[in-house]
């Protein structure tokens, strides 16, 4: 029998109602780590996945809070304290997306945006590597990004402003906190296919996104929330304990692959140094 990576170990995943979040969270308690669940909607599926972790033996909980809502934000840091008395790993998944022409960005966007997925994440973990410090033993932190971050796309201006602040801010902080045994990395998931995808992409079903992606994705296919899951616990875990301030690009290739490239599997009919060479 393998054994756990995480056991006995408390961890804090944001946005794990549903998606990418719940997933990992999910991961963590497989690998034996006691689970606190947060959401800011979905009730019902954070609920579950405590249920779920429940049944395997492993202690949970579920808490709500608005991450455009500074206040509340702190508040889950000190509900999730005082549930486990202290906290081993923060995973900070919690985030909104949004696309819009340039010029068509209002102000309010702009600031619901970087309210949600920069402010709320940065506060959070300030108070969460607090009490990492206090409590002496450590930590781990492993903030979710997105190749947005990385890689530049139409009409996503501010989205991916948020995603390459959180990439700048994981190295600073990682660099700050790897003396005092805590450490910081940062996951860039690209294409993952969760169940937003069904709600906002019309006409958006798993046959045409599996031709897509085996068109476009070097890997063949689209990425899964456990693709991510298990690296989140992966950079979380003992067996990383020489990676600090990285962001582990988990895409099956897509940045990798140069856009100017239409056709990555036949022999390309070009010989460039032909005359050099």
């Amino acid at each position: 029998m393998c054994m756990q990576k995480m056991k006995n170990k408390n961890v804090v995943v944001t946005g794990s109602g549903t998606g990418i979040g719940k997933e990992i969270a999910l991961e963590f308690a497989r690998e034996g780590a006691n689970v606190v669940f947060h959401y800011s909607s979905n009730a019902a599926g954070a609920k579950a996945g405590v249920e779920e972790v429940k049944k395997m033996g492993i202690n949970a909980t579920a808490i709500k809070a608005d991450f455009s809502n500074l206040e509340e934000v702190l508040k889950l840091g000190d509900e999730a304290i005082k549930f486990f008395g202290n906290i081993d790993i923060l995973v900070n998944n919690s985030g909104i997306t949004f696309n819009k022409p340039f010029l068509k960005v209002e102000p309010s966007q702009f600031e619901k945006l970087y309210d949600v997925n920069i402010r709320a994440q940065f506060f959070l973990t300030q108070k969460i590597v607090q009490n990492m410090i206090e409590h002496g033993k450590g930590g781990a932190v492993c903030n979710i990004t997105s190749i947005h971050g990385v890689s530049g796309a139409p009409e996503h201006s501010v989205y991916a402003g948020t995603k390459g602040a959180i990439i700048a801010y994981t190295r600073s902080l990682a660099v700050e906190l790897a003396h005092k045994g805590i450490r910081v990395n940062a996951i860039a998931p690209g294409w993952v296919t969760v169940d937003n995808y069904f709600t906002v992409l019309p006409g958006f079903n798993l046959e045409d996104a599996k031709k897509v992606a085996y068109d476009k994705v070097p890997a063949t296919r689209y990425g899964n929330p456990i693709d991510i899951a298990k690296i989140a616990v992966f950079l979380c875990s003992d067996d990383a304990s020489y990676i600090i301030g990285q962001t582990i690009v988990v895409d099956g290739g897509t940045t990798a692959l140069m856009s100017l490239i239409s056709d990555f599997r036949g022999e390309s009919g070009a010989r460039f140094g032909a005359n050099y060479l």
